[in-house]
């Protein structure tokens, strides 16, 4: 999946509100992929292939990960029938994997969407999530309306817009679909604001800003806008601050947190490839001590060699399938409470106990 260096569909968002942040992540070194991230190419493949004629999937594999039976059923069988569910017609027809660009009015810029598909006089632009971590929205979603408004300006998937009303954008994370339905001048508007910005950004004055689309940039660890931020944080008195400011701070913190990551991370980088970081190095971490010879510690031990152990509920799960476990069971059981934001999905803890207390306490 090839994408523009300027901007792409996963990049727009960022490129039209911090278009200097172009020029910054230009000069990072690329990032080394992730287990996850090869995963979510591995079954992107995997679906594209179903949806050109080619169900033979299972065994493919994407540098070390193998697409499995448990993780087609998991990721691939749900993706599918979100897609029936678009087509209950099954009168859909569309493309998969379409590189898209702007031509000559952003020479360079480019991306590939997923799946451009037409019933009717609705456009569809769907974009499979594979990922379990960050739930993405599909309203007003700059990937995909990235996508759109490329696919409008490509000639082999123009096809797909002509005379339409409607344009939906459609995000797949199994186990959810979400949904947008918006207007051909809704994406005209935001082509605009992407050339505006993408032209702003070749600018010496090109300015910066914070924002939740600071999450995936590359470039915090140098982001003066960043680094300005924390600076600010840690000088503030937090005696005085009342709930309200308490839910802002968080807000930043999450932001600042990816920033310390996003550092360690440079930081680890630089001293595996040779580059000193003054004041740090690397070393090994904590050692555990492992049997030189097994077969030797069982002689040694005999039968308390072994302890014997109830596996765990997920690895009882890949032994009989998901399919056919008995849902009575196992119950799920948290660990403790965390902090979310107010958006997430899980529902908010009740606090029986204290209430219970507070109640009983006014008698």
């Amino acid at each position: 999946m090839l994408h523009s260096s300027i901007v792409g569909g996963s990049t727009a968002k960022r490129v039209i509100n911090c278009p200097a942040s172009v020029k910054l992540v230009a000069k990072m070194p690329p990032k080394p992929s992730s287990v996850h991230a090869d995963r979510g190419t591995l079954l992107h493949d995997a679906i594209s292939q179903i949806l050109e004629g080619k169900p033979d999937v299972i065994g493919m594999k994407y540098n070390d990960i193998t697409l499995t039976q448990e993780l087609y059923d998991e990721k691939i069988v749900p993706a599918l029938a979100f897609l029936d569910e678009l087509d209950a017609s099954t009168t859909m027809e569309y493309a998969v994997e379409s590189r898209v660009g702007f031509g000559n009015l952003l020479p360079g810029v480019f991306g590939s969407a997923d799946l451009l598909g037409r019933v009717g006089n609705r456009a569809i632009v769907l974009d499979w999530k594979f990922g379990d971590g960050v739930a993405v929205d599909a309203v007003e979603n700059a990937q995909g309306m990235f996508y759109a408004a490329a696919a409008m300006r490509t000639p082999e998937s123009a096809w797909v817009f002509e005379g339409v009303d409607e344009i939906e954008i459609v995000i797949v994370q199994p186990p959810v679909m979400r949904r947008w339905l918006t207007t051909p001048a809704r994406i005209k508007q935001f082509e605009t604001e992407l050339v505006a910005a993408v032209k702003q950004s070749q600018k010496s004055s090109a300015p910066f800003k914070t924002g939740d689309h600071c999450r995936w940039c590359a470039a915090k660890p140098v982001c003066p806008q960043m680094t300005g931020e924390v600076d600010r944080f840690v000088k503030t008195s937090l005696q005085t601050i009342d709930a309200t400011q308490i839910g802002h701070y968080l807000k930043q913190a999450e932001q600042i947190e990816d920033f310390i990551a996003s550092v360690r991370e440079m930081a680890f980088t630089m001293l595996e490839n040779d580059v000193k970081v003054p004041g740090y190095k690397l070393v090994a971490k904590r050692g555990t001590r492992q049997w030189v010879n097994e077969a030797d510690a069982e002689k040694l031990l005999g039968d308390k060699a072994y302890e014997k152990k109830l596996i765990s509920v997920a690895q009882a799960e890949k032994i009989i399938g998901k399919k056919n476990f008995p849902q009575e069971l196992a119950v799920s059981v948290s660990s403790g409470n965390t902090l979310a934001n107010e958006d997430d999905p899980r529902p908010a803890i009740l606090n029986i106990g204290k209430q219970l207390t507070n109640a009983l306490s006014k008698l």
